[in-house]
């Protein structure tokens, strides 16, 4: 006879399969692919997404780093995120042209626990608010759960950045609390909104970016006929 605990304690849990980590394998979406960030083969085109269309810095305002005074600036600090490993960053392009556009990356991996992180998010503006942005925030986490097997994917920003806020909860990300004077970035406090998506939720928030995502829910300039939905 087995006995009980005599405390609370939660349910066995079967280990993640092993080496559940990023690969940096390309990410192959309708309208986008996502690519492990490149200097040489993407620095330029990423420059040029947001130089001309950002001129006051907008895109970086809760980023830990930008804007850039040169493209060479740019360029150094790409090549700095092409070398790291945890966080991986990946350059988000669209198929069209083949024109990088943004950037992004899983962080903070805890294979055995089964958990990961995307963030350094960050699109130009032409990106913003379209059906491509949308898909390459699909691509990460169908990865993260289809390939990499996590049972927790979080999601973390200013508490201030009510655009990444709005995001996160469109995307089918969880609220779960504010950590209070978190960080020091570029010199001011930042309060950090805490969001996750789990395992078990991931079949309906699939389900609900497949139908979102297929051609013939958007009209001839891309604009979407039905809202993205989880039921």
């Amino acid at each position: 006879m087995v006995r009980k605990p005599a405390r609370p304690v939660g349910a066995i849990v079967d280990p993640p399969p092993p080496g559940s980590k990023p690969d940096m394998r390309p990410l192959h979406g309708l309208w986008m692919l996502l690519e492990p960030v490149s200097a040489e083969k993407h620095a330029r085109g990423l420059y040029d997404s947001f130089k001309d269309s950002d001129p006051d810095g907008a895109v970086w305002t809760y980023l830990g780093y930008g804007p850039w005074a040169s493209f060479e600036a740019f360029e150094a600090w790409v090549k700095e995120r092409e070398a790291s490993r945890d966080p991986w960053f990946y350059a988000f392009v669209k198929r069209e042209g083949h024109k990088p556009v943004g950037m992004g990356s899983f962080m903070r991996s805890d294979a055995p626990n089964g958990v990961i992180e995307i963030g350094h998010i960050w699109m130009s503006p032409g990106l913003q608010k379209t059906r491509e942005a949308t898909e390459a925030i699909f691509l990460m986490i169908r990865h993260c759960f289809d390939d990499l097997g996590v049972r927790r994917l979080e999601w973390k920003c200013d508490a201030l950045n009510a655009p990444s806020r709005q995001a996160a909860e469109r995307f089918g990300f969880t609220f779960e609390g504010i950590f209070r004077q978190h960080l020091i970035v570029k010199g001011r406090n930042r309060d950090t909104a805490w969001y996750a998506m789990l395992d078990k939720d991931w079949h309906r928030v699939r389900a609900g970016f497949e139908a979102w995502l297929k051609p013939g829910n958007f009209d001839a300039k891309g604009r979407q006929k039905a809202k993205l939905q989880f039921d």
